[in-house]
C-alpha cells in the first residue's frame, strides 16, 4: 500500500481532506471550514497536511508557527485526526513524524498541542507512542 502527505495549498485540495477534518471538527460545514482554512492560512501561516493511502485522504493534520514567551518560536498542531475506519495502522505517528520533521526542517524546536480532557486514547498516543510531555491544562472562557 502507498502512503503519501502533501501539504494542501488550494480550496480544491482543501475540500478534500474536509471529511475526515470533519470527523474531529464536526461543528463545521464544508463552508465554514474552507472559510476559516484560508483566513487561518492568510493570517497564520496555518497549513493542512493529509496523509493518502491509495489516493485516498486517511488522516489530517492542521498546524501553524505560533511565538509565545513560553514557548518561543514552535509549531502548534491545532488538529490532527484519523478516519475512523482507517485507525490503529499508524497512520497518525507517521502524520504527526510529518509535522516535527517539518518543524525541524524549518528551524522549530519544538511542537505543542493541545487534546480535549475526554480524549484519554489519544493523551496515550501522545504520551507513549509520540514521546511528548504533559506540561500543562488549556483552559477556555466563551464570551
Amino acid at each position: 500500500m502507498t502512503v503519501t502527505i502533501k501539504v494542501l495549498h488550494h480550496p480544491e485540495e482543501w475540500k478534500e481532506a474536509f471529511p475526515v477534518m470533519k470527523q474531529l471538527r464536526t461543528h463545521l460545514n464544508e463552508e465554514e471550514f474552507l472559510t476559516m482554512v484560508e483566513k487561518a492560512a492568510s493570517l497564520e501561516g496555518y497549513k493542512i497536511a493529509a496523509l493518502y493511502t491509495e489516493n485516498e485522504v486517511v488522516a489530517v493534520t492542521g498546524f501553524m508557527p505560533m511565538i509565545t514567551l513560553y514557548n518561543g518560536e514552535f509549531i502548534w498542531v491545532c488538529d490532527l485526526v484519523t478516519d475512523v475506519q482507517h485507525r490503529s495502522h499508524g497512520y497518525g505517528k507517521v502524520l504527526l513524524s510529518f509535522v516535527e520533521n517539518w518543524a525541524k526542517e524549518n528551524g522549530y524546536g519544538i511542537v505543542s498541542l493541545s487534546s480535549g480532557l475526554q480524549r484519554l486514547d489519544a493523551h496515550r498516543f501522545y504520551e507513549e507512542k509520540m514521546a511528548y510531555d504533559k506540561v500543562s491544562y488549556v483552559f477556555l472562557k466563551r464570551m
